[in-house]
Formats: structure tokens, C-alpha cells, sequence
């Protein structure tokens, strides 16, 4: 491809099951946590735009939820999330884990991808858990199934390889302008930030079944006329009475360290000191209720 020294821009997805690492490498690529991150599924659950600017050009990332089979309707707002981002980018990245089985997860991706034309690089993830002779059969597995415009192996959590990605991702970006200013890291509100940080840490925290059913909303955030303090009330909605008891723990505890840890590194993102308050409420089977699941934040319409 021809190289030129013409600022380029353009959008890039990061799609793979989940768990494979999208937000890590989103993060590690920008060289800020802006997406949650998590060992459990479906940590992702909206569209989530990030910038990176050099003098070469910019890149605005898309992070998107995990594609996979749908359980309920905020499983299928998901993918539609995901699957319909294929063919709104300049380029697509397509994250797995480095094996030589492709599994039925793959599968269903390879499935979707054969239906767009935005060119496509398999990323390899987590290459620092392998031996560095076996990445090379991965990708011969991998080259047989799809024509690949590039494979790259990288570890996000090392950030081994991701300026390498950065530099190929630009040969296939059109000569374009400046989208967003040198210094935006993010279109995401700092409430919505907020409020996934405070879900993060109850992902962290909580046993596997309950995660999956809560969602956390920012009731208020309001800087104090001095500027030296942010109040937040937040809460966080499970789907249970018994969740509800397990989230907020002995004598509180739970909630407590879910709430410390959040303060932290909401204090991080917002570059003072943030008082933080958080309560519990049970919305049964909210995840198959397309109001509350819009209720919740998760709106189709945001991706548009």
C-alpha cells in the first residue's frame, strides 16, 4: 500500500467473544482506562469511543460488547450493537486468544465477517501466556479460514506488539481530518464512566452468577463551589432479594470495599477528590425489559 506522510483518520472495531481483551488493548492503545475490564462476560455492554492522536493521524476506537449467542434481550441489544459496527469502520480488529481450536465462539464471528467487506486483522492476544514458536502455527490455523489483511500477535496486558498495531492500522486508514481535538480521550460522559467503574469493581468483587444481572446508575454527581470535592450517589440495580443481600454484604462490607475501590479510581479520571455514596435495589428480569433496559443506559440509538 502506498505510503504517504498525509494526516489520516478513521474508525477501527475491536470485536472477539468476550474476555478475550478488547478493553485491555483499547486501553493499553489510548494509554488510558476508559472501558472496564474483567475476567467475567459480558463486561461491555456498550459501544464504547476512544481517540488516539499522533502527528500521523487519529484513530477513534470502537469497543464493542462481546458477539456471542443471545440469553435475553440485553443479550441481543448487545450483538446488534456489535454485528451492525462491522460495516461502519475503516477497519475491523478482530481479538482471540492464541490457539490452534477454533471454537464454536469463533465460529459464529467468522460467520459474520464473511458478510463485510471493511478489511480485517486477526489479533492475537495474550501471546506472553505462549511459547513465541507456537504463535506461528496459531496463525497458519487461523490464515486457512479468512483472508486476513494483517495478523498481529500482541499482548495488551504487556503492551507487547500494540505499537506495531497502531502503525499498520494507519497504512489502512484514508487521508482525513482531525475528528476530535489532540487531547480527547473519550466521548463518554464522565457520569457514564463513573458508573461503569462502580460496576467494574462490583464485577470484580461479586460471585460469577451475580454480575451478569446488575447495572449501575449515577442519581447524582455535583462538584462542590469550591472545586475541591465531587459528590456521587450511585445505585446499583441487581435482579434479586438474594443479590441484593450478597452485594451489600455482612454489616456492609461488600458495598463498602465495591465503593472504596470505585472511589479510587473515579478520583483517577476526575482529578480530585469524589465522595461517594452507593445503595441497592432489586429490578426483577430488568434485562429483558426494553425500558428499563433503556432506563439503564443501554440505548441502540447511541451507536447511530
Amino acid at each position: 500500500m502506498k505510503q504517504t506522510n498525509a494526516y489520516r483518520s478513521g474508525f477501527a472495531a475491536l470485536i472477539g467473544r468476550p474476555n478475550v481483551g478488547k478493553s485491555t488493548l483499547m486501553n493499553r492503545l489510548i494509554g488510558q482506562k476508559i472501558a472496564i475490564t474483567s475476567s467475567k462476560p459480558q463486561t461491555t455492554r456498550n459501544r464504547i469511543q476512544t481517540v488516539y492522536s499522533d502527528k500521523t493521524g487519529q484513530i477513534i476506537f470502537l469497543d464493542t460488547p462481546g458477539i456471542h449467542k443471545a440469553k435475553n434481550r440485553l443479550g441481543e441489544y448487545m450483538v446488534e450493537v456489535a454485528e451492525r459496527t462491522l460495516n461502519e469502520v475503516d477497519v475491523i480488529l478482530w481479538l482471540v486468544e492464541p490457539s490452534s481450536f477454533i471454537g464454536a465462539g469463533e465460529r459464529y464471528i467468522l460467520e459474520k465477517l464473511q458478510k463485510t467487506k471493511t478489511p480485517v486483522f486477526l489479533v492475537i492476544n495474550k501471546i506472553d501466556k505462549v511459547k513465541k514458536e507456537e504463535i506461528l502455527a496459531f496463525i497458519d490455523v487461523y490464515r486457512k479460514e479468512y483472508p486476513f489483511a494483517e495478523i498481529v500477535p500482541v499482548s495488551a496486558l504487556q503492551g507487547e506488539n500494540t505499537k506495531e498495531l497502531i502503525v499498520t492500522m494507519f497504512r489502512y486508514l484514508p487521508e482525513g481530518p482531525m475528528y476530535y481535538d489532540e487531547d480527547t480521550i473519550t466521548d463518554q460522559p464522565e457520569r457514564q464512566i463513573a458508573a461503569e467503574l462502580v460496576r467494574e469493581k462490583a464485577l470484580r468483587n461479586l460471585s460469577d452468577e451475580i454480575p451478569h444481572g446488575i447495572a449501575v446508575m449515577i442519581d447524582r454527581m455535583k462538584e462542590r463551589a469550591d472545586g475541591t470535592l465531587v459528590d456521587i450517589d450511585a445505585t446499583i440495580v441487581c435482579e434479586r432479594e438474594s443479590h441484593k443481600g450478597i452485594i451489600i454484604g455482612k454489616q456492609g462490607a461488600m458495598l463498602k470495599k465495591i465503593g472504596q475501590q470505585a472511589r479510587f479510581e473515579i478520583e483517577a479520571l476526575l482529578g480530585c477528590r469524589v465522595n461517594l455514596k452507593l445503595w441497592v435495589k432489586v429490578r426483577k428480569d430488568w434485562r429483558d425489559s426494553e425500558f428499563l433496559i433503556k432506563n439503564y443506559g443501554y440505548r441502540l440509538e447511541d451507536g447511530e
